[in-house]
């Protein structure tokens, strides 16, 4: 009892107030269930086109998720946001990890809406190939431009995409730009051989480069520099800066080595310090320069008509691949197969003939 007494009197003592409310919000689990209700194709298309951020972050959504109703809907919105669309400039920007594409692409922003353009970024983040998770954090390392009125970050998942780039990225672009944004940046997750997917969907590509990291020109793929219409050597600030320069005169010195590029365009190397904000406006001079070039001689309408033809091509064989795998009993057959491969009782090459055999016979059944 005397312990007890000791108890009430001391500091540990939690006196009774008021009653604490429910940890679970009623109305918000009520509001974000009718959330994930599809809305009709007409209040997505007008929220869109009205420039309406939430109904557009939803339709994103639509056209990023593999079920099959939401893809069909999710193609009608597109169709119908295409007579907005094609009016922006489409950037792509990569380069090197470490390189400060998100810094870079913050203060290329700011830059741009201080201007008076309205700035969407595609930020495509890595998903892991065993969780197929991704951490989809770059409107934390944009936080200036994640608050602008004229700018909207969409942060999106690889989904192991060829070259970083989400499968879903060019209906994403349309349905910002229906949306009024007029520059559409895209930013991939870094450099590898397949990054000539995001070549095949922009008007101009910068590649970011970080000097005083090793070996500069071994650091990056020629293919990747032979794409490239501007290289931008970041972080030339402070000690940093004499290196910067450094770097700068060997990339020009490469790129005399390179054939001529289809556009007529000299690719343009240059230095800029994101964090400092120096040299921002030298890039869009670049970018700027380039646009005239490519439209006074034609070949920007060239680059866009190829790009919907490779789009048509793509789509084909996104397609036929969904349409093959979501076909009844081909799943069950594949698993039969591959444990028939396991026990090597057939080859996979005839395990894959058995199962394309097997489709198209029931193909040809249902026609």
């Amino acid at each position: 009892m005397e312990g007890k007494e000791r108890y009430f009197e001391s500091a540990l003592k939690v006196n009774e107030g008021i009653e604490q409310p429910s940890p679970v919000n009623a109305e918000y689990v009520r509001n974000l269930r009718r959330r994930k209700t599809l809305l009709p194709l007409e209040e997505y298309f007008n929220g869109i086109v009205q420039g309406n951020r939430t109904v557009l972050s939803q339709a994103i959504t639509l056209v990023e998720s593999s079920l099959p109703d939401h893809h069909r809907l999710a193609q009608q919105l597109v169709e119908r946001c295409l007579p907005h669309a094609g009016k922006s400039l489409r950037l792509g920007i990569t380069g090197v990890p470490g390189a400060g594409k998100s810094t870079f692409i913050e203060a290329f922003g700011r830059f741009l809406t201080a201007k008076g353009h309205r700035v969407a970024v595609l930020a495509i983040d890595p998903s892991s190939q065993r969780s197929k998770g991704s951490i989809l954090g770059d409107k934390t390392r944009m936080e200036e431009l994640a608050t602008d009125r004229d700018a909207f970050i969409r942060p999106s998942p690889s989904a192991g995409s060829l070259g970083g780039v989400a499968r879903k990225t060019r209906e994403t672009a349309v349905l910002c730009e229906a949306a009024g944004f007029d520059i559409i940046i895209i930013e991939t997750v870094g450099v590898g051989q397949s990054e000539t997917a995001v070549h095949s969907m922009v008007d101009f590509f910068l590649l970011l480069m970080l000097a005083g990291a090793g070996d500069e020109l071994q650091g990056i793929k020629r293919g990747i520099m032979e794409m490239a219409d501007a290289i931008v050597i970041n972080k030339a600030d402070g000690d940093n800066r004499q290196r910067a320069n450094l770097a700068k005169a060997e990339y020009q010195n490469a790129l005399h080595l390179f054939p001529p590029q289809p556009s007529g365009w000299n690719p343009v190397v240059d230095v800029c310090s994101a964090l400092q904000k120096e040299n921002i406006d030298k890039v869009w001079g670049m970018v700027s320069d380039y646009l005239q070039l490519v439209k006074q001689n034609g070949y920007f309408d060239q680059k866009r008509l190829e790009q919907s033809r490779k789009i048509m091509t793509e789509t084909v064989e996104q397609e036929l691949r969904d349409r093959f795998y979501q076909h009844t009993g081909i799943e069950e057959k594949a698993r039969a197969l591959a444990q028939m491969v396991d026990n090597r009782q057939i080859s996979s090459y005839e395990a894959a003939r058995q199962l394309l055999d097997f489709y198209f016979s029931d193909a040809s059944t249902e026609i």
